[in-house]
């Protein structure tokens, strides 16, 4: 079948193995790491420290507990499990491992993206407090839509880095490439300049040839 014939076959392999590692963690989270909670609790806290630090850093009476903070004198947010980006964090992954690239760098940018899912995640939840402080009335279509779309759009930009990036041979295959395409045009070039030359002299042989029959007809009347 076509489908599973040169460019489809990568493109239905890489598919395949995103969904597979996908529905790997998704089992994973969902059946052990979700239920046993303590993943999920340690994340939560850990952004609920470091956002009431920046918030205090920036001038605000800050109030936090257990997976809640916010600013004094508003609702405050609750870090729940699905908004601490661990399943976020799975997809990222999935994709990564799936996708074509260079062992080394899969390896280091795994981490980088994490840490960087992380800090948006953390910047996200600081603005948000910020939000609900000044502007609450605005402040559950900005948590629904705005933060969530801007969230997602980083992780589709990672996907896309590595994409464009992750393969460190690419661009010596792309020049051996076009080296080999050179050596092939030159050597087609010579063939013809050769051919075109057995040509001529073919054609100068037989000139020559003509010129002496001609000779050879003539002499006898003479």
């Amino acid at each position: 079948m076509r489908i599973f014939q040169g460019k489809n076959r990568e493109i239905m392999l890489f598919i395949l193995k995103a969904l597979g590692v996908y529905v790997i963690w998704y089992a994973l989270y969902h059946l052990w790491l979700l239920p046993d909670g303590r993943l999920d609790e340690f994340i939560s806290r850990n952004i609920v420290s470091v956002t009431a630090a920046l918030l205090h850093v920036a001038g605000y009476e800050v109030f936090a507990f257990d997976r809640i903070v916010g600013i004094a004198r508003a609702n405050g947010l609750e870090i729940i499990d699905g908004c601490n980006g661990i399943e976020t964090i799975g997809l990222f992954i999935g994709f990564v491992l799936a996708y074509p690239g260079n062992a080394i760098k899969r390896w280091l940018f795994i981490p980088t993206g994490i840490l960087i899912i992380y800090l948006v995640n953390v910047a996200r939840i600081f603005v948000l407090a910020i939000i609900q402080y000044h502007w609450y009335s605005g402040f559950q279509m900005i948590h629904d839509y705005t933060f969530n779309l801007i969230f997602y759009l980083v992780v589709f930009a990672m996907w896309v880095v590595w994409a464009l990036k992750g393969n460190g041979s690419a661009k010596g295959a792309d020049a051996a490439g076009t080296d080999a395409d050179t050596d092939t045009v030159a050597a087609a070039g010579a063939d013809t300049v050769t051919a075109a030359g057995t040509d001529t002299d073919t054609a100068s042989s037989s000139s020559s040839s003509s010129d002496t029959a001609s000779t050879t007809a003539t002499a006898p009347s003479e």
